[in-house]
């Protein structure tokens, strides 16, 4: 019997990034998961802090030079790709000088307090969902980790929802305690996400329906807009708390859909194998 195939899209890998809760978290699930049972692959941005040369990325041409257009402009797609060691689990980096080069005033190695965050995850979305396409790799499960990959299972749902790569996967989204990640030296902390108030609209230019997004329309979208989003559009949500927002867990169990709290380093393994053998009907 052929390995199943969980596609993990991240917005932090270890160690690619500063280690954080959050990119730990990624790697400790992905190196878990992988085994002769499940086969692993996980995207994530390719940040300016990521050091190509120590991580030996390499780009991969034939997978590269598609133009992404968000707001009435072209931004180039291009895909980088390393092996995470010690278990060879490939990672593919999306790629852009407009939305991942490092900024002087980037308060994260995220760049969470950018004002075009939303068009950041818009532009890694549409990135990794085009490249596992043309990878021709269908996965069984997408667990996609962070506000940055919020958008994704809107977009697997209803603008993909007709590709082999999205008609059948189950989709997991994980609800992080993104607090976590920030560091502490950082003076006065760091302002909760915010997205530009315009991101409705340019989801519409990308062909999601109106009617749809009025949903979760509010003239001052955040990141639990994005969460709501994803939480719609999720076969199953893993929350990293004990105890989940009130709002966000109220979401989940008006739609029935199935859940469970893990750690939040992601050292319960065992959990999560469990909680995707749930959803593909497989005993452990």
């Amino acid at each position: 019997m052929s390995a199943k195939r969980i596609l993990l899209v991240s917005q932090e890998i270890a160690p690619y990034v500063p280690s954080g809760d959050i990119a730990s978290l990624t790697r400790n699930i992905a190196q878990g998961v992988h085994s002769r049972a499940s086969e692993v692959r996980t995207f994530m941005p390719k940040y300016g802090t990521v050091n190509e040369r120590r991580n030996q990325l390499h780009e991969v041409i034939r997978l590269s030079g598609m133009n992404i257009p968000i707001d009435d402009n072209d931004h180039p797609l291009i895909i980088k790709v390393a092996s995470l060691q010690p278990s060879r689990i490939q990672v593919y980096f999306i790629d852009n000088d407009d939305y991942f080069q490092k900024c002087d005033d980037d308060a994260d190695a995220v760049g969470t307090n950018r004002p075009d965050n939303d068009e950041r995850a818009l532009f890694f979305t549409r990135g990794t969902i085009e490249t596992v396409k043309k990878l021709r790799w269908d996965p069984a499960i997408v667990h996609c980790m962070g506000w940055m990959t919020a958008m994704a299972p809107m977009y697997m749902r209803h603008i993909f929802n007709d590709d082999p790569a999205c008609r059948a996967t189950k989709i997991v989204y994980s609800v992080l305690p993104e607090a976590a990640a920030l560091p502490e030296s950082t003076p006065g902390g760091i302002e909760p996400l915010k997205l530009d108030p315009r991101v409705f609209e340019k989801l519409t230019e990308d062909g999601l329906p109106t009617e749809y997004l009025d949903t979760f329309r509010t003239e001052t979208p955040d990141v639990n807009t994005l969460h709501l989003m994803a939480i719609d559009n999720a076969d199953a949500v893993v929350f990293h708390t004990p105890e989940p927002d009130p709002v966000l867990l109220e979401a989940v169990k008006r739609r029935g859909t199935p859940y469970i709290t893990a750690l939040p380093d992601g050292s319960d393994v065992q959990a999560y194998k469990d909680f995707y053998n749930s959803l593909t009907n497989e005993n452990t």
